[in-house]
C-alpha cells in the first residue's frame, strides 16, 4: 500500500517512535508497509503494560520501551532502531542498485543489438542520439563525426535533437577539430567533459560554449556531457554531446524556472553508461560507414557496367536507367495499393534497391553478343551493302562500256550505212538496261529497311537477284549472293533467325554473369529477376519459356517497363518511336493475350508510371 506522506521513507534511515495512542490509531497494514519500505518502529508501552500485546506482531518492532520511558531507555531503543533501519536501507539500496544495474545492462544490450542490425547510416545516427538521450533523460543532444585526412581533419555537425524545441531547424556544417570548442576538445583529447553549468565554465579552460542556439530560440543550456566516440582501435571517430539532464524525461524546459527545477548534473553513473554506449555507437558507425562505402562501391560498379553496355550499343543509351526507374516507381505504386491481388505486397528499402539494380543490369549480357549484330540497324550489314553498291556500279560501268563498244564495232564493220537506226535501237536497249539496274538498286535499298514487306516485293527482289553479270574473268555472277538474298528477305525487322537467337542469348549471358557475383542476402534475387525479363505469362517468352508464378513479381513489373521503353525510345535506328498512347495499346494487346500481368499494367497506367515525373 502507499504510505501517508508523513510516514514516507527515503534513502535515509528512518525510525518511527509509536506512542500508545498512535498504536491504537495506525492500522497494522500501514505499519507493515512502513517496515517493508525500510523503516524501523520503536513502540512505547502503556501504563501497567509489561509487554506488547499479542495482537501487535513482534516482528514489526525493533524495540519496546515500558512505561514510564526513561530518556536513556528511549535513546538505546531509537539507536537500535536506527541501526536496523540503516541496515534495511542499505539492503534496499543494494537491491535497487542491482535492479538498476541489471536494467541498464539489459538496456545497453538491447541498444547494442539495435545498433548492430541497423545499416543505414542516417538512421543509425538518429538511433544513437535518441537512445543516449533516453537513458540519461537528456533534453537535447548533438552528434559530430570526424572527416578528412590526418592534418586536415574537421568535425561535421551531423545531427541535433532538442525535445523542448522541436521546431528548431537543423543545418549541417563543419568546424575545426581543435580545443576551442567542447566537441573539438573531446575529439582531440579523447577525454569526456562533464559540465554542471555551461554558462559558468572555469576561467582556465581552453574551450568555450557557443550560445547562438540559446540566444536564437530562447533556450538555456546548463548541464552537459561531451563523450568522444572511440572505435575498437581506440581511435576517436566522433563526439556525442548531451545537454540538460532532467529529473523527468518528459519535462519540457520552456522557461528558466523549468531549467532550475528540472535540470540536474550528469552523474558518474551516467558518464559510465554513455561511455559504454558511445563505444558501441562508434563501432556501429564505423560499420555503417563501411557499409555505405561498399554500397557506393557497388553503385559505381553497376553504373560502370551500364556504361559498358551503352558504349557497345549506343542506340540504347539510357534504356537501362529508364527501365530501372520505371520499375521502382511501379513497385512503389504496388506497395501503396489498397485493393487487388497485390494489396498485401510490401517492398522494403532493400527490395527496392534489389529491383533497381536488376533493372540497371537486365541487359548486361549484351556484352556477350557480337557488336555488329547488337547494333545492326538494317538487314544488310554496312559492308555488305557497300559490296552490293560496288557490284551495281561495276555492272553499270560494264553496260556503258558495252554500249560504246557496240557503236564502235558497228561503224567499223558497216560504216554510216544504217547507223542511225542501229543507234536508236541500241540507245533504247541501253536506257532500259540502266533503268533495270536502277530499279534493282532501289529495290535492294527498300528491302534493306527493317520493316514488314509484302510478298510481292520479295518476288520482285528475287527476280532481280537471279540476274547475272560477267566479272573481269568472264565468269557469270549473280546480282545478289545467297546470303544477301537471305538477309534482304527477312520478313520483319533487321535480324534473321540466327541473329535473333544471338540477341536473345543476352538474357543467358546476363544470368550467367550476375550469378557469379556474391550478392548479399538482401540482393540475392537480382540474377533471377533479370533472367526472366523476356518471359511471358503464357510461356511464349524466352529463354526458358516459363509461365505464371515461375516469373517473379519484380520481373513482371520490369517486363512492362522494358517493353514500354523499347516501344517509345526515339533513338533506335531500326524502328521509329511509337507514341505513348500507341505503346500502351500494344502492351494492352499483350495483356489481353495473356502474356503480361493485367493488374500490374492497370497500376502502371493509372499511376502514369511511364511519365518521368510520376
Amino acid at each position: 500500500m502507499r504510505l501517508p506522506r508523513d510516514l514516507a521513507v527515503d534513502e535515509r534511515p528512518t525510525v518511527l517512535v509509536l506512542d500508545s495512542e498512535s498504536r491504537s490509531t495506525l492500522p497494522l497494514d500501514v505499519l507493515r508497509a512502513f517496515v517493508d519500505a525500510g523503516g524501523a518502529i520503536v513502540a512505547l508501552g502503556r501504563d501497567g503494560e509489561p509487554d506488547l500485546p499479542a495482537e501487535m506482531p513482534a516482528e514489526l518492532f525493533s524495540g519496546y520501551v515500558r512505561h514510564p520511558a526513561g530518556a536513556r531507555q528511549l535513546l538505546v531503543a531509537v539507536r537500535a532502531g536506527y541501526r536496523e533501519a540503516a541496515a534495511r536501507a542499505e539492503t534496499t539500496r543494494a537491491r535497487a542498485e542491482a535492479t538498476s544495474r541489471g536494467r541498464e545492462i539489459a538496456e545497453l544490450t538491447h541498444i547494442g543489438v539495435a545498433l548492430g542490425t541497423e545499416r543505414d547510416l542516417d538512421t543509425l545516427l538518429d538511433l544513437i542520439l535518441t537512445q543516449s538521450r533516453r537513458i540519461t533523460s537528456s533534453d537535447a543532444g548533438s552528434l559530430y563525426l570526424i572527416e578528412g585526412e590526418p592534418g586536415e581533419k574537421r568535425l561535421r555537425f551531423r545531427l541535433a535533437q532538442t525535445y523542448s524545441k522541436p521546431e528548431a531547424p537543423f543545418v549541417e556544417f563543419t568546424m575545426p577539430m581543435d580545443r576551442t570548442s567542447l566537441a573539438g576538445y573531446a575529439a582531440v583529447t579523447g577525454e569526456p567533459l562533464v559540465i554542471d553549468d555551461a554558462y559558468f565554465l572555469p576561467p582556465d579552460v581552453e574551450y568555450t560554449i557557443n550560445r547562438s542556439f540559446d540566444e536564437r530560440y530562447g533556450y538555456r543550456t546548463k548541464s552537459m556531457l561531451v563523450i568522444p566516440m572511440k572505435d575498437h582501435k581506440e581511435q576517436v571517430i566522433g563526439v556525442l554531446q548531451l545537454i540538460n539532464r532532467k529529473r523527468r524525461f518528459e519535462a519540457v524546459l520552456a522557461t528558466p524556472g523549468d531549467v532550475d527545477q528540472q535540470v540536474v548534473p550528469f552523474s558518474k553513473r551516467t558518464v559510465e553508461l554513455v561511455t559504454a554506449l558511445a563505444g558501441q555507437a562508434a563501432v556501429a558507425i564505423e560499420n555503417g560507414q563501411l557499409y555505405r562505402e561498399i554500397e557506393r562501391l557497388f553503385e559505381g560498379f553497376v553504373q560502370a557496367a551500364v556504361r559498358a553496355i551503352e558504349q557497345r550499343d549506343p542506340t540504347t543509351f539510357g534504356h537501362s536507367g529508364r527501365v530501372a526507374n520505371m520499375t521502382v516507381r511501379l513497385a512503389a505504386v504496388v506497395d501503396r495499393a489498397e485493393d487487388g491481388p497485390y494489396r498485401t505486397v510490401k517492398f522494403s528499402r532493400e527490395q527496392l534497391r534489389e529491383i533497381r539494380y536488376a533493372g540497371l543490369l537486365h541487359d548486361f549480357g549484351k556484352v556477350g553478343v557480337r557488336e555488329q549484330v547488337l547494333v545492326k540497324a538494317k538487314k544488310l550489314y554496312p559492308l555488305q551493302l557497300e559490296l552490293v553498291r560496288q557490284r551495281h556500279d561495276f555492272v553499270r560501268r560494264s553496260a556503258e562500256r558495252e554500249f560504246w563498244r557496240k557503236r564502235a564495232e558497228f561503224l567499223e564493220t558497216h560504216g554510216r550505212k544504217g547507223y542511225e537506226q542501229f543507234l536508236r535501237t541500241l540507245e533504247q536497249d541501253h536506257t532500259a538496261e540502266l533503268a533495270e539496274l536502277e530499279r534493282f538498286m532501289t529495290t535492294v535499298l527498300q528491302a534493306n529497311e527493317p520493316t514488314v514487306l509484302p510478298a510481292t516485293h520479295f518476288e520482285e527482289l528475287l527476280a532481280l537477284a537471279g540476274r547475272t553479270y560477267q566479272d573481269l574473268t568472264g565468269v557469270p555472277r549473280p546480282y545478289l549472293t545467297d546470303k544477301e538474298v537471305r538477309y534482304l528477305t527477312i520478313a520483319k525487322g533487321s535480324l534473321d533467325e540466327t541473329e535473333r537467337l544471338e540477341i536473345e542469348s543476352h538474357v543467358n549471358h546476363t544470368y550467367n554473369f550476375l550469378k557469379e557475383i556474391p550478392w548479399t542476402r538482401e540482393l540475392h534475387d537480382i540474377p533471377l529477376i533479370a533472367y526472366n525479363h523476356h518471359e511471358k505469362l503464357d510461356g511464349h517468352g524466352y529463354p526458358r519459356g516459363v509461365t505464371g508464378d515461375a516469373i517473379p513479381l519484380q520481373t513482371r513489373m520490369m517486363t512492362i517497363s522494358d517493353i514500354y521503353d523499347a516501344l517509345t525510345a526515339a533513338d533506335r535506328p531500326y524502328k521509329p518511336a511509337v507514341a505513348s498512347a500507341r505503346a500502351l495499346d500494344i502492351i494492352d494487346e499483350e495483356v489481353r493475350a495473356g502474356q503480361l500481368d493485367g493488374h500490374l499494367f492497370r497500376l502502371f497506367v493509372d499511376a502514369k508510371v511511364f511519365e518521368s515525373n510520376a
